[in-house]
């Protein structure tokens, strides 16, 4: 049977009492302590939960008679049928103390802007877009940093109730062409260029890739080009664009809560990206109740979360001016100039709720940081990881060398539902190596093969009911047959989302990775995240990387690491590795090889690719390469002799 993990943190009855979920809980007979009733209340009584949940976080619109209006599956269920909102209004509406944005790039640039000005250059934005012949339901499309410039230009394209999309820089020409060029974007706002550990590149052959594929007539450059940069279509920078235009009280264009709002790309590693479009009112609500519930953001709160535009976390982050907090962003290198940048930051800046990697902390536990010696993380009290599992050890690391007294919350959902499924409670303990449950409204299961709930073992993560922020569906895919092939196909009228998941007897989840790269020796299924657990704790690995080889009639488990500087894939550490794994996992998760690599492919969102791996390893083609931020190093994993004995 399946041990209860150790209890981490636990929070006061004092700081329970002062959070928005308690109060929430307060307001609806529960006691602050009963997270269980809540959420089942929530799942059980969707019209009652979401008609207070409306009214809870203070949706500006007009909420209508109906808060949910069940169809006869998922995908037809609706939220708020009669409801008008517009995104942009409900985040520029409750103003908090201090700066809205304060922007950072790793070259040391630091700008600040005021609810003030910011409120004027969306208005003045919103005046060009409608000049230029925007009209409600019309795409933006946006190569475009983490910054100022990009924030105003998202809450302006809502507010005249156009669709945003945008992908970051580091995209090349035909990564950024096949996302952004697929929703027929009628404008396409752009930086010139960005930087990176303090080189500067610039991107106008991505610029220009997507102008052509898209047949775009005008190109805004928000900064100045490169003097020898030449350009497809017309171009003018965001200064001269906006220059006739004076600030002027918004006139936002309130649309439906299915009206959509952005549309975001999957990693494209099995082909061309999807293109999934999200509603503003889905949106906003999920984004609202995460935030102000389950993260405990207050208005005044410096809320920061390391991301591209490109990855959904951007969009998240962006939401939380509605809850009144002061958004702090950052682009470039996290550990540029030093290892502590973003440390450095939660001391100058304040920040009360970091958001970041599970990646981040991972390096930061293997590079030795112990920030409780060097910073005072005196307003720190959250801090957010996602994009893979975090591993226990990380866990240890953040309550060992960051602050005891602090709610880590492990969150998990993606760019489908650009929400969050499982994560924090901060009325709840935090266990080691768990998320701490569902979020409030997500109705998730796991399944064994048979479609049956499972717990205390791994199975299929599911959602089991719709909520607001499903997609409104995919690009293109006017019968919804592709929406319903990637989430309905596996479990009929269950969501199945392609975690592999494991429910604790303490109520919490654990991911063990993609269930699509989910590990089958011997017909045994296994999550890639349990040998990553054990692997990664090695002080000699730095990394790791592990996929199924088709192997007579079988399949064998194939481990590739990337080790430290001046390690050496030997007998004993090879030793070491499988005993470690055979030991703290099962013998069934000890790798038939273990190789060593110089490098690990990633996605550009810094998710490492177990397909392209795979795939590599068996000849066969790489469906999109131009998904990936390293495909040169997918050599490495071709012709190896270890894996043809």
């Amino acid at each position: 049977m399946t041990e209860v993990a150790d209890i981490l943190w636990q929070p006061s009855a004092e700081r329970i009492a002062a959070t928005a979920l308690a109060r929430l809980a307060a307001e609806t007979g529960f006691a602050a302590t009963d997270y269980a009733g809540l959420h089942r209340w929530s799942i059980t009584e969707p019209e009652r939960f979401y008609s207070r949940l409306w009214d809870f976080v203070g949706i500006v619109g007009d909420k209508g008679s109906l808060a949910y209006a069940a169809g006869p599956d998922q995908i037809s269920t609706r939220f708020f049928p009669e409801a008008s909102l517009n995104y942009a209004e409900n985040l520029l509406a409750r103003p908090g103390t201090g700066p809205a944005i304060i922007a950072h790039r790793d070259d040391g640039t630091r700008r600040e802007l005021s609810w003030f000005d910011l409120d004027a250059l969306v208005s003045r934005l919103a005046q060009a877009m409608t000049a230029t012949g925007i009209v409600p339901g019309d795409r933006i499309a946006a190569i475009v940093t983490s910054d100022l410039e990009a924030i105003a230009a998202y809450l302006a394209t809502a507010a005249v109730g156009a669709v945003w999309a945008s992908c970051s820089p580091d995209f090349g020409p035909t990564g950024a062409a096949d996302r952004l060029a697929q929703i027929g974007p009628k404008l396409l706002l752009a930086v010139p260029g960005y930087g990176y550990s303090g080189k500067r590149f610039d991107i106008a052959a991505s610029i220009n890739a997507v102008a052509e594929a898209a047949d775009i007539a005008q190109i805004v450059l928000l900064g100045e080009p490169a003097p020898d940069a030449t350009y497809v279509r017309p171009a003018v920078t965001l200064d001269n664009w906006i220059a006739p235009f004076a600030p002027a009280p918004i006139p936002y264009h309130r649309q439906s809560f299915d009206a959509p709002l952005a549309i975001l790309f999957s990693s494209g590693t099995t082909g061309k990206p999807k293109c999934i479009v999200h509603r503003a009112g889905g949106l906003l609500l999920q984004h609202m109740k995460e935030q102000v519930l389950h993260c405990n953001v207050r208005p005044g709160d410096r809320l920061f979360y390391y991301t591209t535009c490109g990855w959904m976390m951007w969009n998240w982050l962006v939401s939380g001016l509605a809850a009144g907090a002061t958004l702090v962003t950052y682009d470039g290198n996290p550990a540029y100039p030093e290892h502590t940048r973003l440390p450095d930051l939660i001391d100058a800046e304040r920040i009360a709720i970091f958001g970041t990697s599970a990646k981040y902390i991972d390096s930061c536990r293997k590079s030795g940081l112990s920030l409780r010696q060097t910073h005072q993380l005196s307003a720190l009290r959250v801090i957010l990881s996602t994009g893979s599992p975090l591993l226990p050890e990380s866990f240890d690391h953040i309550y060992d060398n960051w602050k005891p007294d602090l709610h880590l919350a492990s969150i998990s959902g993606g760019t489908d539902i650009c929400a969050c499924f499982l994560g924090g409670v901060p009325t709840l303990p935090v266990r080691r190596g768990e998320l701490q449950g569902p979020m409030l409204g997500m109705d998730m299961a796991t399944l064994d093969s048979a479609g049956q709930p499972v717990t205390g073992t791994p199975g299929e993560l599911v959602s089991r009911a719709a909520h607001p922020s499903m997609p409104l569906g995919f690009w293109g895919d006017t019968d919804n047959a592709r929406y319903r092939a990637a989430y309905f196909e596996r479990f009929p009228g269950v969501w199945a989302h392609g975690d592999f998941a494991e429910q604790r007897p303490a109520g919490g989840f654990v991911i063990q990775g993609r269930s699509d790269t989910t590990l089958n020796p011997g017909g045994v299924r296994i999550g890639t995240a349990e040998i990553y657990r054990q692997v990664e704790t090695i002080p000699e690995v730095l990394e790791a990387i592990a996929v199924g080889q088709d192997w007579e009639g079988d399949q064998r488990i194939v481990l590739f690491v990337r080790l430290r500087d001046g390690a050496v894939l030997s007998d004993e550490l090879v030793k070491t590795i499988r005993q470690r794994i055979r030991t703290g996992a099962t013998p069934r998760h000890v790798p038939a090889r273990i190789v060593a690599v110089a490098e690990i492919p990633r996605t550009r969102s810094g998710k490492i690719s177990e397909i392209a791996v795979r795939d590599t390893i068996h000849g066969r083609p790489i469906a999109n390469d131009t998904a990936l931020a390293n495909p040169e190093c997918l050599a490495l994993y071709r012709g190896l002799a270890a894996l043809a004995e």
